[in-house]
């Protein structure tokens, strides 16, 4: 049997695949059909074990669980005892750890689509003010719609030309 820290470092590892395929299944438009199948039975079957068996493919956490097993059966993974318990362990360790990486992801996309958002507000607000300044600068230059041809000289030389460079 490996020892603890190869353990725990195939549960961190063996953990990613199960979180990316429970998310890509319970989440993603290419299951869409399959999932709304799935979500439709798992409201209008007639017994508690159909409509618990399709809700499996409309739950993250549950998914992962029937993911992890699947993940156990092909490479013998277990956690800290070489019998039937390591296989215990390993289970919920690593539905634990494939949750845990989950809403770790989950949080990520929050944070970004809301710093995005935060951007964009800034970027109008930005525009806005830029949009301001230069119709202050034209009622200042041009008197109102004149072109200035007219206007008396002064001593002040022109503003300079404000410009923002985007960010990409």
């Amino acid at each position: 049997m490996p020892g603890v820290g190869e353990q725990i470092f195939w549960l961190l590892i063996l953990a990613i695949p199960i979180a990316c395929i429970a998310r890509t299944v319970v989440f993603e438009e290419v299951f869409r059909e399959p999932r709304e199948w799935c979500q439709h039975q798992s409201q209008t079957c007639q017994t508690l074990l159909k409509r618990k068996f399709f809700y499996l493919f409309t739950c993250e956490y549950c998914f992962s669980h029937w993911v992890t097993a699947f993940f156990l059966a092909i490479t013998h993974f277990k956690l800290l005892l070489p019998d039937w318990r390591g296989y215990v362990i390993s289970f919920f360790a690593t539905v634990f750890v494939a949750n845990a990486y989950l809403n770790l992801y989950s949080r990520l996309r929050v944070d970004i689509a809301s710093e995005k958002k935060e951007v964009e507000r800034k970027e109008k607000e930005i525009d806005l003010k830029e949009r301001e300044i230069q119709k202050h600068d034209e009622q200042l230059n041009g008197g109102g719609g004149s072109d200035g041809a007219n206007a008396a000289p002064s001593d002040e030389s022109p503003a300079p030309a404000r410009t923002r460079e985007k960010v990409a």
